[in-house]
């Protein structure tokens, strides 16, 4: 561990003063997209605080060269890089094998393996022209919403050997662009970029929501948190999967973006509050200029991300497009 990870200022606006991260010696961590922006610096910072990490990306070589950089901040930084694609349920599928079978997983006390945390970040934004998984959903549904939803799910035993597992998922400001239509989010018809990148930062939000409604019900301790970085510069701007798939946005606006937003350092505050210390079923962000900077707090939720009839809707519809269906432990 090297020393407890200096985060200045980032939780000023929940708890009244700047502080570091609290000792994670020994937790295991997965950390989505965790190649650059945001989930690169969560995953230095939990790996800081002595977290083991792994870093699933969909780069393998742009991941390894992640590792490395946190490792030449930490040198004795526990991380290691899995692949991992969110628009492949496939590669999702084999990537959750990966991790019950890996020696370096937590163990519990039959060998099983353990995961503490869990940071659901990876993400598409908005694309020009529609695009799509490698199983035909809307690319930013499919890989923001879709493969979280059965990553989670195939990760849960796991997590619920932990004594107190954690699921933060990423969401954004943009999800008030979200409407009614998240439910048939992968519908073909006209396409909107902006309103189908909101659709898909609503159906994280109301699976963080609807996912720590079902453990309390059943008892579990599991808890699920959703946070959004504000505004913050990052790698989506230049993702060719997303908007920078269009030249002029890639070659262009990635200097304009930088001087009007936050750093990714920043941006990552809100996650890293989120993953250690907010309340079950909370939601976390900036809280100036709109929320797109400045100390955290509680994030302003749209009407429909607090529906929680929707968020009922939206499991049961997720569950039928991916056929997937959560291992809930039998009651008792």
């Amino acid at each position: 561990m090297c020393g407890m990870s200096p985060v200045p200022g980032s939780f000023t606006a929940v708890t009244g003063s700047a502080r570091q991260l609290a000792p994670l010696d020994g937790r295991v961590a997965v950390v989505t997209g965790a190649n650059s922006g945001i989930g690169w610096h969560v995953s230095r910072e939990l790996a800081r605080s002595g977290a083991r990490v792994v870093l699933a990306c969909r780069d393998l070589a742009r991941g390894q060269q992640a590792a490395d950089r946190i490792v030449a901040d930490c040198p004795d930084a526990d991380v290691r890089v899995e692949e991992l694609d969110l628009a492949s349920l496939d590669s999702v599928r084999q990537f959750a094998a990966g991790f019950v079978s890996a020696p370096s997983a937590g163990a519990g006390t039959v060998g099983e393996p353990v995961l503490d945390l869990l940071i659901n970040n990876a993400g598409v934004m908005a694309p020009p022209r529609r695009a799509f998984t490698r199983e035909g959903f809307e690319l930013q549904f499919g890989t923001n919403h879709l493969g979280h939803f059965v990553l989670t799910g195939m990760l849960l035993p796991a997590l619920l050997r932990s004594p107190a597992p954690r699921v933060v998922t990423v969401s954004s400001i943009a999800h008030h662009y979200g409407g009614a239509d998240v439910l048939a989010a992968n519908a073909s018809g006209r396409y909107r970029p902006r309103h189908a990148y909101g659709n898909s930062k609503l159906a994280n939000l109301l699976f963080a929501i609807g996912l720590q409604h079902r453990t309390s019900a059943r008892g579990l301790p599991l808890t699920s948190t959703a946070a959004h970085p504000g505004v913050a510069y990052t790698g989506l701007f230049s993702d060719p999967q997303g908007i920078g798939k269009f030249g002029p946005v890639r070659w262009v606006a990635p200097p304009f973006v930088r001087m009007a937003s936050q750093s990714a350092t920043a941006g990552a505050r809100p996650v890293l509050y989120a993953a250690t210390e907010a309340a079950p079923g909370s939601f976390t962000g900036p809280q100036r200029m709109g929320e797109s900077r400045g100390p955290i707090g509680p994030a302003r939720m749209s009407a429909l991300a607090r529906d929680e009839a929707l968020a009922r809707h939206l499991w049961e519809v997720s569950e039928d497009l991916t056929g997937f269906r959560y291992p809930w432990p039998a009651a008792g």
